[in-house]
This record gives C-alpha cells, sequence and structure tokens, in this order.
C-alpha cells in the first residue's frame, strides 16, 4: 500500500509563515503573512484567507516561502512585493527609495488645499516620485518637475511617472539648483529629517533597508529644510506656496526658520492622524530679493 501523502492547506502555511515573521521579530506577522500569502497565490488577501483549507500548490508554497524568508530579515513589506500604495496609485519601491507612508498623504492634501490653481509644480528630492506623481494626477494642467541629486531614486521615479503620470519632467540635481528663480508656482518636498544619532534606534526595516541619505539630515534633523528654505524662496513666484513634510517636534524650528528668512510668510501647520505637526506650508511674499 502507497504510503500516504501529506497534504499542505493554505491555512498550514499561512501559520508557519506568521511563526516565522514572529520569531524574527516582525511587528505584524500575520498582517504580513496575508500579505505575503496572497502575493504567493496571485490572489487578494480576503481571497487568500478564503482559500484556507484548500491544498496549497507547490509553486505556490515555494514563492511564499521565497517571500517569507526576504520578510524574516526584516526587508520593509514594501520591498518584499516591489509595490505600494500611496494616494491610492501602486508604486514601484525598492531599496533605491523610502517606502511612501500614509502621513506623506498629508503633503499632497495641504498643496491641493493651499494652491488649487498652482501650474507650476517642483517635487524636490522625488525618490520614488510619490509627491510628484499624486499632485499631477490631481492638477493635469500643472507642468510637474520631479527633481532628485540621486540618479537611482530618478530611475525609480522614472517607472512610477511612466505608469501613472507620464508628462512629468524627471531632472536629475541637488535641490533647487536646476530651477530658475521665481518661475514656481508650488515646491513640495519629503525631506530627509532624522537626526543622525537617531538612525540606530530606528526599526530594523528603516535603519538597515532604507537609503540613509533619504533619512539623516544631521545633528538635529534640520540640515537639509535649512537649506531648502531659502532655495525655495528663490524659485518661487510671489503668492506661490512651500509645503515640506516635518519630523515630529521639528515645526516650531521650521517656522522659526521661515520667519528668518523673511520671504515665505501665512505660515500654516497640518497635524497627521496622530496629532504630530506632520506638515509646514507658508507662502512667498511679492517682496523681490
Amino acid at each position: 500500500m502507497d504510503a500516504a501523502v501529506r497534504v499542505t492547506f493554505v491555512a498550514d502555511a499561512l501559520a508557519a509563515a506568521v511563526a516565522r515573521l514572529d520569531a524574527a521579530g516582525v511587528p505584524e506577522p500575520r498582517a504580513d503573512a496575508e500579505v505575503l500569502l496572497a502575493a504567493a497565490l496571485d490572489t487578494t488577501r480576503a481571497g487568500a484567507i478564503a482559500s484556507a483549507w484548500r491544498p496549497i500548490a507547490a509553486d505556490a508554497a515555494a514563492r511564499l516561502d521565497a517571500l517569507v524568508a526576504r520578510r524574516a530579515t526584516r526587508e520593509p513589506l514594501a520591498y518584499v512585493l516591489g509595490e505600494w500604495e500611496f494616494w491610492s496609485l501602486p508604486l514601484v519601491v525598492d531599496r533605491r527609495v523610502l517606502v511612501p507612508r500614509p502621513e506623506t498623504e498629508h503633503v499632497v492634501e495641504t498643496a491641493l488645499a493651499v494652491a488649487p490653481g498652482a501650474r507650476r509644480i517642483v517635487d524636490v528630492g522625488t525618490g520614488s516620485g510619490a509627491l510628484a506623481v499624486a499632485l499631477a494626477r490631481e492638477l493635469p494642467a500643472a507642468r510637474v518637475v520631479a527633481l532628485d541629486r540621486d540618479a537611482d531614486a530618478l530611475a525609480v521615479a522614472r517607472e512610477n511617472a511612466a505608469r501613472h503620470a507620464p508628462d512629468v519632467a524627471l531632472v536629475q540635481g541637488d535641490l533647487l539648483a536646476p530651477i530658475a528663480r521665481g518661475r514656481v508656482d508650488l515646491v513640495v518636498a519629503n525631506p530627509p529629517y532624522c537626526a543622525t544619532a537617531e538612525i540606530a534606534g530606528l526599526e530594523p526595516e528603516v535603519r538597515d533597508w532604507e537609503p540613509r541619505a533619504a533619512l539623516a539630515a544631521g545633528p538635529d534633523g534640520l540640515d537639509v529644510l535649512r537649506a531648502l528654505v531659502p532655495q525655495a524662496a528663490g524659485v518661487l513666484a510671489p503668492g506661490g506656496w512651500l509645503v515640506v513634510e516635518v519630523g515630529q517636534g521639528q515645526a516650531e524650528r521650521v517656522r522659526a526658520c521661515l520667519a528668518r528668512d523673511g520671504r515665505l510668510a501665512e505660515t500654516r501647520t497640518v497635524r497627521d492622524h496622530a496629532g504630530i505637526e506632520r506638515v509646514v506650508a507658508a507662502r512667498r511674499t511679492g517682496e523681490g530679493r
């Protein structure tokens, strides 16, 4: 008599994945395991759960094992999947760029609120292109330029722009150096804002995987923002807006930086869903300098 063939069900594979991720210290092992299972089965998360008591095919089991192995190293879920959603748009992401965060959507919301008629928009340090693509979709009459000094990041942004907003112009350059003075209606940025000493205490997904240059900004995390403010004041047309994401506890110092420059006024601050002052916006005055 032939030996009984052991059947592995989807539920068994999921339980094993959860246990492996939990042992690796992944913060939400079940949620991540369900997402990875869905990817391995080429279905939705709900579809994967609904398939719990069906046998899992060998090729799907192998795919799941490979995905879980990557996540168990604390590689960000977004990198493992190769795609992450921002502003309801699926964006290509990998180690060349930061993973787009939900709180960064407040930059888009704020920009649309303060400058709904913007026609010349610049996204500084575009990374994956998330802000540039989202604004190009929301303001189709605008000319959007996405800047980044890193060629690898621009390659990722180019993929996302080609998919969602092919008219976005991608330019390599340091901050706003490539942009003509006094010609822009809106500058947006999610700049590096972590203090250098903070990096060691970040979650492994961030500390060990995301690009350091997109995270760290000097002893107090404001080196890039301090350089950006006068450059933004220079390229913005009178009435134009600067909208930037800032780190926890930084908004007051960013407002002080704007005040010292003197060309950006009508400062507004927006809190994220956790109540943190997350976005600072300021309007270019009519005074030239």
